[in-house]
């Protein structure tokens, strides 16, 4: 097969979702599709002494929640499927971001009984930024929820983006008796825990069928069906493709219901592999040399062997085991053996790849999010993944001062991952985190507990409005405990300021000091 072909067959997905709206669910039935589980695992899995396959992590299984984001390859029909499973949790939209760089369009579910929720919108937005295709899945039909309609005119309205019912349900909870697959021309009905019936659009009126076509909700449901026929948008795939309008399913990720058509029909729509822009212009996937980026890293996915993994997207070319690259931040070559796959915990070495897909590569702690791997002789970088300013910020400190080897290492693989960001006093060696949530740190202290054996102390410095300084700019008499001075990882200075007064203030008497905001950076010059 050439590699024009192998390219055109990568499907590279992400599932985004407010916390508790079937999003492991949904990715652990697309798993059943693939042949890779038996049975899907609940999230509730307390009790049943069953996990979300996608969480791997122990506190995931303890809490019930995803809060890191986990890759599955599978291959399906014709095509290799790549789903990329993100934290639902707000906690952790940092990590969310970034992996959205990685993917070429994305499965956004909502919950039918709640509609469009903060993390969803917070979401979507970073995916209209960088113009990733869009399709939404409304889940839970089989519970009483909000109506069809005023959950499409919800999705217009909040996110600005054109809808296109791919289906429409007929009822919901007790009532709903299935959809009307409008793209198959067939009606599928619900018959709770047994299987899918499919009818054909021509063959609803026979006597067969006549107790399903004569109920009052179906008849409403028809009504429905003209409407949106005669008044609704028209199907536009240019449209899809340019982020403008999402192609809209109804199911239910648990019962499970209409998740097979969802996925045949999302797998065949869903682009492939897209040109990506580096330093030295757009680079096509079917370039023949190998290139990708890191868009994450995770350490002890394995506690037994206290692993780093880095986690790549393949650009363009064929990637072999085996095969040496360039870290194109250093012009080092490096020897790529030890790859991997995955199915979240669970891997398999890896011997080719082509651009969509995702891969795992041993870290021996060289690399950095965002780093870029080049074969051949081009020298080149793809954009800055973006890095957003944390909101809340605290000191930390080991319990036990034998165990400083251990603190600093296991602080300094954690922040490598992304998952804090680690602040230096400028006159001082104390460390302060940063996160965007209280969770964030929940998780810091379980994991620097279970898996580098140290007990951490945090001390809260508050929230804080983050504002980077030029070095020439620097005057340290400016600058106390009300507008913390620190340095991030690279050495750069920072202003943590207490509250918007105190920033306000400080702009009032040094105006010619230029505050950099890393938020508006990131919005208007980097890749989003």
């Amino acid at each position: 097969m050439s590699l024009h072909d192998e390219v055109t067959k990568r499907k590279t997905f992400a599932i985004i979702s407010h916390p508790d709206a079937g999003k492991t669910t949904l990715t652990e039935s697309l798993l059943l599709f693939g042949k890779l589980i038996r049975s899907a695992g609940t999230v509730k899995g307390k009790k049943s002494g069953k996990f979300a396959t996608s969480d791997w992590m122990e506190i995931e299984k303890q809490r019930g929640i995803s809060v890191t984001s986990s890759v599955m390859n599978f291959p399906y029909k014709d095509f290799q499927v790549n789903i990329l499973d993100t934290p639902g949790h707000e906690d952790f939209s940092e990590d969310t971001y970034r992996t959205l760089t990685a993917v070429d369009s994305v499965v956004m579910i909502i919950d039918a009984t709640k509609g469009i929720e903060a993390q969803t919108k917070k979401l979507f937005k970073v995916c209209r930024m960088r113009g990733i295709p869009i399709f939404t899945f409304i889940n839970k039909l089989d519970r009483e929820g909000r109506e069809p309609l005023e959950l499409l005119e919800e999705i217009e309205e909040v996110l600005d983006i054109e809808t296109y019912p791919m289906n429409w349900p007929v009822g919901m909870g007790k009532r709903f008796l299935g959809v009307f697959d409008r793209q198959g021309k067939q009606f599928i009905k619900y018959n709770g825990n047994e299987e899918e019936t499919t009818i054909p659009y021509d063959e609803l009126d026979n006597a067969e069928h006549e107790e399903l076509v004569s109920q009052a909700t179906y008849k409403a449901t028809e009504d429905e069906l003209s409407l949106l026929d005669e008044a609704g948008d028209e199907f536009s795939m240019k449209s899809v493709m340019s982020g403008e309008q999402t192609p809209v399913f109804f199911g239910s990720a648990l019962a499970p219901f209409g998740l097979q058509t969802f996925f045949d029909t999302f797998i065949t729509m869903a682009p492939s592999p897209a040109p990506r822009k580096s330093t030295e212009g757009i680079i096509q996937p079917d370039n023949p040399d190998f290139s990708g980026f890191i868009f994450k890293i995770q350490a002890n996915m394995n506690p037994a062997h206290r692993d780093r993994v880095a986690f790549l997207r393949v650009c363009s070319g064929k990637f072999e085991r085996g095969m040496t690259v360039k870290l194109a931040r250093s012009n080092k070559p490096i020897k790529l053996s030890q790859t991997q796959q995955f199915v979240a915990s669970s891997r398999d070495t890896v011997e080719e790849a082509y651009a969509g897909d995702i891969i795992g590569i041993y870290d021996p702690n060289i690399y950095r999010i965002g780093d870029t791997l080049i074969a051949g002789k081009s020298q080149f970088e793809y954009d800055e993944l973006p890095q957003f300013p944390p909101e809340l910020y605290k000191k930390v400190t080991a319990k036990n001062v034998m165990k400083s080897k251990q603190f600093r290492k296991g602080l300094e693989q954690l922040v490598q991952e992304g998952a804090i960001q680690l602040f230096k006093g400028h006159r001082s060696d104390s460390n302060i985190i940063g996160a965007v949530g209280e969770l964030q740190y929940e998780v810091f202290q379980h994991r620097m507990k279970n898996e580098y054996n140290t007990d951490v102390m945090l001390e809260s410095v508050g929230e804080r409005i983050p504002r980077w300084l030029k070095e020439e700019q620097l005057d340290e008499s400016l600058y106390d405990e009300r507008n913390l001075l620190v340095r991030d990882r690279e050495g750069n200075p920072i202003v943590l300021f207490k509250n918007e007064f105190s920033l306000q203030w400080f702009k009032d008497n040094n105006p010619k000091v230029e505050l950099i905001d890393l938020y508006e950076v990131n919005k208007y010059e980097q890749t989003y």
